[in-house]
């Protein structure tokens, strides 16, 4: 289930009591389903209760339980809690992964774009000339494809706030840096933060933009050697226990470090997994953010987060068998996430006009 399927099962709940007049309320046109803001709180979390409770006379827990029960047993939603004033907490249920991994494999580029979008072409030239200044340029480009990705047409050009400048045209900058590079330091900040430029681009973990990319060309590598192996990926049972860390590569993949053996019960084994599912499911969401917000620094930080929650997973769950062990269901799984990881990077980075290597 994905957080847009989510949202839709929270409002029939609403339009269901409303119509039940178990509430008396304007039932709203949209239900805003988010990640929770502390760990062990569900997979998402709504806080429709609460905004339910003014126009209904009601305390938001009352709201909240009468909600609840209507969504208890939904299919794709193993458990609903209420926390604090009203909350709703959701967890997904086991096949939510498994469901989301499929969706993501099948939409393949498509996937992050609405249905009235499509998917990012190849990075073209610069919109604009260097004289409108190098920030502005880059960060109407990819909003232009933002919006095209979002389903939104006849905007109006120049609808992004007033940028801070950056320190070199554009020319200068990718002379410096390489595209690559030059595009992510002008599209990572907020739009009101300063350019800042380092000395030399760097390829290694403390680069953001390198452990994107590398990320994708891991994934990539991946699959060229499960394909030498003869193993095809397959959405499943990821687990957790099965080969976690032996001789599994180091998050930086520069060189192999073994990680601690943890089992599917280990909080943050599991908490990793979650992170990287909620990721995957809400890359759509950014896309409408970034496109609403006018920010496409949104898309940067979400690809910066799905890198390092892949690579806190890969280390933990290998996706290829380790030493003498044969091929098993579980790898295959494993993989389709991988893949599944790796397509969301790939789009992103599409959408910002920055290459996707398949080696690095």
């Amino acid at each position: 289930m994905t957080p847009a399927e989510l949202s839709r099962t929270v409002l029939r709940s609403v339009r269901g009591a409303v119509e039940e007049q178990e509430l008396s309320v304007p039932v709203p046109a949209r239900i805003v389903v988010e990640p929770p803001p502390r760990p062990g709180c569900g997979d998402y979390a709504s806080n429709v209760a609460l905004q339910l409770a003014g126009p209904a006379g009601r305390p938001a827990r009352e709201v909240a339980e009468i909600l609840r029960k209507r969504l208890a047993g939904s299919a794709g939603i193993a458990r609903v809690e209420i926390a604090g004033p009203g909350f709703l907490n959701f967890t997904l249920g086991d096949g939510a992964l498994v469901a989301l991994v499929r969706e993501v494999l099948a939409r393949g580029a498509e996937y992050g774009a609405s249905n009235a979008g499509r998917s990012p072409g190849a990075a073209g030239a610069v919109a604009g000339s260097v004289s409108e200044g190098a920030r502005d340029a880059v960060v109407a480009e990819v909003l232009a494809r933002i919006d095209a990705v979002a389903g939104i047409c006849g905007r109006e050009a120049g609808g992004h706030p007033a940028l801070a400048p950056a320190p070199y045209d554009l020319a200068t900058l990718t002379a410096r840096l390489g595209s690559d590079e030059a595009r992510w330091v002008l599209l990572r900040p907020a739009p009101h933060d300063q350019v800042r430029v380092p000395e030399r681009p760097v390829q290694r973990e403390s680069n953001p933009r390198f452990q994107v990319q590398y990320a994708h060309a891991r994934v990539r590598a991946l699959l060229r050697n499960a394909g030498e192996l003869g193993l095809v990926s397959e959405p499943g049972d990821v687990g957790l226990s099965s080969t976690a860390g032996a001789g599994a590569s180091s998050s930086t993949g520069l060189a192999p470090e073994p990680s601690p053996r943890r089992d599917a019960t280990d909080p943050a084994s599991l908490q990793g997994l979650q992170t990287l599912r909620t990721l995957l499911a809400t890359y759509p969401s950014v896309i409408e953010v970034a496109a609403r917000l006018r920010a496409p620094d949104r898309v940067v930080r979400h690809l910066e987060a799905t890198a390092e929650a892949f690579f806190r997973w890969h280390d933990v769950c290998p996706p290829l068998p380790v030493g003498e062990q044969k091929p098993l269901a579980v790898h295959r799984a494993r993989l389709a996430l991988a893949e599944a990881a790796g397509t969301v990077l790939a789009n992103g980075l599409r959408l910002l006009g920055i290459s996707a290597p398949e080696h690095l």
